[in-house]
């Protein structure tokens, strides 16, 4: 008899109706849809099968897989793949429980009854997300109450109106470092718990005091809305610390987050373009003037994996920091790492010495669409720059700004393009032939190529056929599974772990899903499994597959008596009539199976 479904899973102890819970939101999801939610342009490929470019890895082919009727995904670039659970769990950082109820709650389907038993970490986790929303709602009625004339007073003279309060969700956090403390301690969090949320810190004498005090709150979200962390800038003016971020938490990398995102990327992904700003007030200001597709990162430099989520919306980005020394430095540190991530960079330059917020609020919406529209190329605006330390005048000047634009031409991934980019920096600089262009050309085509290659593998057609039965046909895949296990041959087949893997799988009792499998195997075997999946395969009726694998079985057999017929002849030609004789013994029970 088959063993009954086991509970144990590598992500904690999960309940037998949490299993089945599972399954039932996961047949009641389209993983197609959950994937575009992230920005992931999908394009159909086959009657079930999208195509795109991968959001976990860097890319410009696209061998990201996604299959709407095995509810699956894997991408042959980086090997990642699983079901829906999987690629929310991954694309947002969470764990297995979290994912659960994040796509219920999204697809307004109701969790089961019973609470669902976490590992430590998840607790912690949510324990979290429920300290911040309590101290979100706390700074915004500090904001509206007495101790909050200051900052309310502030944001007039910043120009900063009602509506866009209530929009940004802007509080304050008042003088006393213990309002706060005092609403968190009525609710019997532990100390543990309210340091390890990042808004409270604990003194050398034991005793715990709030780590934003006389502050304007900025609260920032993750990508699906939850309030994970919080900027805040002084109102004393003899502060020489303008800004406090909350520290890393559970819930919070500040390497992983935007402010801002969770409401740009529906227009960043319809405009097709991204808008990078420093700081909180310009994102704000920007935003409120109705230019929505803003972000900015959140007090630190901009990292690979904040590109990473942008390029998930568009590959189209136009960075406009403030107009300072300091912001074109902090640009042309950003767009090496946009380069890198393979994106399309334009600069944004404003006049007047005004930052994003100030232009918006100064010249108006129109004024800025305008800027955003005749933001110079990134390497026009880069050879702009380099110009200015050296004397184009002289052959050695030009030299000089071609060496200089060299690292960035080559960061261009594509080889068409960073000749066509080479050419235009060129003649932009004032080199348009001779010598000196043919060695920067020549100097730009050099490249270190990273690239991931597909893997090249070719199933047998029964191979393929046979695993997609497994994962597709559930009224007969008992009956497949002992037939398989007696076919000598399944051994030698180039998919053998696959089968093996699925062996194991059955005998566990756990739901036999393409998802179940593709983590259970090692790389190699995750791309082979895909490519019997995702690929195009025969269908065949259940009949015609047990008859093959009967087929199968019994032309093994008959092939184990001719080979025992074989070495017979050979025992008996060489007069080794005892060893021949104990085979003709062995040769007829494998006569008598074949009847």
């Amino acid at each position: 008899m088959r063993p009954r479904p086991s509970s144990a899973r590598c992500c904690g102890i999960i309940a037998a109706d949490t299993v089945e819970f599972k399954e039932q939101l996961k047949s009641q999801v389209d993983i197609a849809g959950v994937v575009g939610e992230y920005g992931v342009r999908l394009l159909k490929a086959g009657p079930n099968r999208y195509k795109g470019l991968c959001p976990f890895h860097t890319e410009k082919t696209p061998s990201f897989n996604v299959s709407t009727d095995r509810q699956a995904f894997h991408c042959f670039g980086c090997s990642v793949g699983g079901d829906v659970f999987s690629f929310v769990m991954r694309i947002e950082g969470i764990s297995f429980y979290e994912a659960l109820k994040l796509l219920a709650e999204r697809h307004g389907i109701p969790m089961p009854k019973r609470s669902l038993v976490a590992d430590e970490d998840t607790r912690l986790r949510e324990v979290c997300f429920d300290v911040h929303k309590v101290a979100l709602d706390h700074y915004r009625a500090s904001l509206n109450g007495a101790s909050g004339e200051a900052a309310r007073g502030y944001l007039v003279r910043r120009g900063v109106t009602p509506e866009t309060i209530e929009r940004f969700e802007l509080g304050y956090s008042d003088r006393s470092g213990r309002s706060l403390l005092r609403v968190l301690e009525q609710r019997s969090y532990t100390a543990a718990q309210l340091e390890q949320s990042g808004l409270v810190a604990k003194r050398d004498d034991g005793s715990l005091y709030e780590r934003f005090r006389n502050r304007l709150m900025f609260p920032i979200h993750d990508e699906s809305g939850r309030t994970i962390g919080f900027g805040g800038r002084t109102l004393d003016a003899d502060n020489d610390i303008k800004y406090v971020n909350s520290p890393e938490t559970p819930i919070y990398k500040k390497s992983k987050v935007l402010y801002n995102l969770h409401r740009a990327k529906k227009s960043i992904g319809k405009d097709d373009r991204a808008i990078l700003v420093e700081g909180y007030m310009d994102a704000i200001g920007v935003a409120a003037s109705g230019i929505e597709g803003v972000v900015a990162s959140c007090g630190t430099a901009l990292t690979s994996q904040q590109v990473q989520m942008l390029r998930r919306h568009s590959q189209k980005i136009v960075v406009n920091f403030d107009p300072d020394t300091a912001g074109a430095n902090a640009a042309e540190r950003s767009i090496n790492i946009l380069l890198n991530e393979n994106m399309q960079v334009r600069i944004m330059e404003l006049d007047g010495g005004l930052d994003p917020d100030e232009y918006c609020k100064q010249r108006g919406a129109d004024a800025y669409r305008l800027r955003l529209d005749q933001a110079k190329g990134y390497f026009y605006w880069l050879a702009d720059r380099v110009r200015t330390k050296y004397d184009v005048h002289t052959a050695e000047g030009v030299v000089s700004v071609l060496q200089d634009l060299l690292p960035a031409v080559q960061r261009i991934a594509d080889p068409l393009e960073r000749a066509a980019i080479a050419n235009d920096v060129a003649g932009y600089v004032g080199v348009s032939t001779g010598m000196v262009l043919d060695r920067f050309r020549k100097a730009a085509g050099q490249r270190q190529e990273k690239t991931l290659e597909r893997p090249k593998v070719a199933l047998r057609a029964d191979e393929r056929w046979m695993i997609n039965a497994l994962l597709d046909r559930p009224e007969i895949r008992d009956r497949m599974i002992a037939d398989l296990r007696a076919i000598e041959a399944v051994s030698r087949f180039q998919s053998r772990k696959i089968f093996q893997a699925a062996f194991a799988l059955y005998d566990s009792g756990a739901p036999f899903a393409f998802a179940s499998l593709h983590e259970r195997m090692e790389e190699p075997e995750q791309n082979l499994l895909a490519e019997a999946v995702f690929g195009e395969h025969e269908q065949k009726s259940p009949e015609d597959i047990l008859a093959a694998l009967d087929s199968m079985r019994r032309s093994e057999k008959q092939n184990q008596r001719d080979e025992l017929k074989a070495r017979i002849k050979e025992l008996e030609r060489a007069g080794n009539w005892q060893d021949a004789i104990k085979l003709m013994a062995e040769l007829d029970p494998a006569a008598r199976s074949t009847k």
